[in-house]
């Protein structure tokens, strides 16, 4: 197959996000989020959901100077208020049947120097506003999906001893392989991709286990999954029957542990970045469910901030399952990205579930959803704790232990 050109490679990324990504239909409207470095490739993806029958694109523009600038000179009283016109436009869409894309490039340092209560308070004040529509997206609601696109500050962290000039070219040709858009036919590869972890969820559905053991250097940890918890994979379905990928790219099987019942230690294995400050080095410690000690080498203060959100910030919403061989972790880089970090290794995430991961949660009051084991919370963060050193058994309802990964790997 000749090698295509980047124009031709961005253009199929443009629409993967729209046919698969979002598996936009036609007579939807569609509303994108995106930082403004994203311009070129946002113009290809509007192009593309129109050709697929979009009744009408809008774009909601971000820049992280923006946001700086309001940290270094806005009056410190005013972080209380929110741009509140934002989130009534995405629900004016996603009430009305509409699709969701956001593109997730912000600069991993941008609020490093910034006092941690400042950014704490903006991170609740956002998101309790965008509680209303987090809420509808995490029960699939309405299709929505996540990419990403190189932006200078981004790709200077990832590559930082690489020529500037160099460095955005650099990860677009990572972002372009592990999104599978180098592949003959992108659409089909990830089709396929489906396939494949739709075997490991139909697997571990069957088996439909008490407890998962985590260990590894730093992790012995034991995690409750409530009743009829449920797997899943690449795809996801709204109740009107449009297929979606949420993630581009995508390698976890996931599902919600049961809020109460995590017990012991676990280490991180990769940093995260939350709300432009990275964490690094840090370790979480449980006890029926609740995270009762933090402690990390670098942003432990933002940390424990985040735990303190509200009471659904001190215990977990997810489980995820990623191979160490995943595309994404064999390029043996650290992305600062969450989006790409979680995909190359398994993970947990504070804060709420899904309610599609529990049988009828969609269905469930918020007060039913939590007794049947589902955590409520305005956040939730996803944090890496695989690594080719972790572990991982099943624990039956009859007291047996099965393996169900051994130094990263499947074992199924």
């Amino acid at each position: 197959m000749p090698s295509l050109s980047f124009e031709q490679k961005l253009q199929n990324y443009a629409e993967l996000a729209v046919k698969i990504g979002l598996g936009l239909q036609a007579g939807q409207r569609l509303i994108i989020r995106a930082p403004i470095e994203s311009a070129p490739l946002v113009r290809l993806i509007v192009e593309n959901a129109y050709k697929a029958g979009a009744r009408l694109v809008d774009v909601m523009w971000t820049d992280d100077a923006v946001t700086l600038a309001r940290f270094k000179y806005a009056p410190r009283d005013s972080f209380e208020e929110f741009p509140t016109w934002q989130i009534q436009a995405m629900r004016d869409v996603v009430e009305h049947g509409g699709a969701s894309l956001r593109i997730y490039a912000e600069d991993p340092d941008l609020l490093k120097d910034q006092d941690p209560d400042l950014v704490d308070l903006s991170e609740r004040v956002a998101s309790t506003h965008s509680a209303p529509i987090r809420q509808l997206g995490m029960a699939n609601l309405f299709n929505w999906s996540v990419i990403s696109t190189p932006t200078a500050s981004w790709a200077n962290k990832i590559f930082p001893e690489t020529e500037p000039a160099q460095q955005i070219d650099k990860l677009w040709k990572l972002i372009f392989e592990v999104c599978r858009v180098n592949q003959a036919d992108p659409v089909a590869a990830w089709q396929q991709h489906a396939q494949n972890l739709a075997t490991k969820t139909t697997y571990l559905n069957a088996k439909q286990y008490a407890a998962l053991k985590y260990t590894a250097p730093g992790t012995d940890l034991t995690l409750g999954l409530p009743e009829g918890h449920i797997w899943h994979g690449v795809e996801s379905t709204t109740p009107t029957g449009i297929t979606f990928i949420p993630n581009l790219p995508t390698e976890e099987v996931f599902t919600m542990p049961h809020k109460d019942k995590a017990n012991g230690v676990v280490a991180s294995t990769k940093p995260f970045s939350y709300a432009g400050v990275v964490i690094a080095n840090f370790s979480l410690t449980f006890e029926a469910g609740r995270i009762v000690k933090v402690t990390a080498e670098t942003g432990e203060a933002t940390l424990k901030k985040l735990v303190e959100t509200d009471e659904g910030a001190a215990h977990l919403g997810e489980v995820a399952l990623v191979p160490h061989s995943s595309p994404i972790s064999q390029t043996g880089l650290l992305f600062y990205n969450s989006l790409y970090d979680e995909n190359a290794s398994s993970h947990l995430a504070i804060g709420k579930a899904y309610p599609f991961c529990l049988e009828h949660g969609t269905d469930m009051s918020e007060e039913e959803f939590a007794a049947a084991g589902g955590n409520n919370s305005i956040t939730h963060e996803d944090f890496m704790i695989g690594s080719a050193e972790m572990n991982v058994d099943g624990l039956t309802h009859a007291g047996a232990i099965e393996p169900i990964m051994r130094a990263g790997e499947w074992v199924f």
